[in-house]
């Protein structure tokens, strides 16, 4: 006798299927990186077929910012900074600290911060995420020489804001107001990416 062929979809007597895919997402992202994981592998480790892991998340970009609870997709990113050059700054400052106001996005923001801060590991998975899907997009549209060392350096920027206002409280940054943020980051990251 054969055993009955596995069929797709949810399997029987889970109740969190999605937690289960999350959970087994975080481990194969963790051992394998975020270039070779694979929704396939995903699929596996939570003992379902993928369709059911395309069925919550769509792709692996979605697993991956669900698993990291990421709370914005790079997407969203380069679609804010879209336009003309001589307003990217004021642009891109504006997002981000629209962004770090909301305090569920923070608090994820910051979770995710202190992770990559102390784990190389999940540093080189957000590097590995990042790099084809914020930093390299983020250059082809900034272009010019350098382009992409100038976009990491407005990331730094932006990481160190972040470092400076939200975890180690260094004021008077951290009492500023969002406008006034707005002000004093947007010059700078202008002066990169313009």
């Amino acid at each position: 006798m054969t055993a009955p062929a596995k069929r797709p979809g949810r399997r029987p007597g889970s109740a969190d299927t999605r937690g289960e895919i999350l959970d087994a997402a975080r481990a194969e992202f963790a051992s394998r990186g975020y270039e070779k994981a694979t929704v396939r592998g995903i699929a596996r480790a939570a003992g379902v077929d993928s369709a059911l892991v395309h069925h919550y998340f769509g792709s692996k970009d979605r697993v991956f910012l669900a698993a990291l609870e990421f709370p914005v997709d790079p997407a969203a990113v380069l679609e804010q900074v879209a336009g003309d050059a001589a307003g990217v700054g004021e642009r891109l400052a504006r997002f981000v600290v629209g962004l770090w106001e909301v305090p569920q996005a923070r608090e994820r923001l910051l979770a995710v911060l202190r992770t990559i801060a102390s784990n190389e590991e999940m540093a080189a998975l957000v590097r590995g995420f990042a790099q084809p899907r914020l930093i390299a997009p983020l250059a082809a549209r900034v272009g010019g020489p350098d382009a992409e060392a100038r976009v990491e350096m407005a990331m730094a920027q932006i990481i160190g804001l972040a470092m400076a206002r939200y975890v180690i409280g260094v004021e008077p940054v951290a009492s500023l107001g969002s406008e006034e943020l707005v002000a004093l980051l947007a010059p700078a990251l202008q002066r990169l990416l313009g």
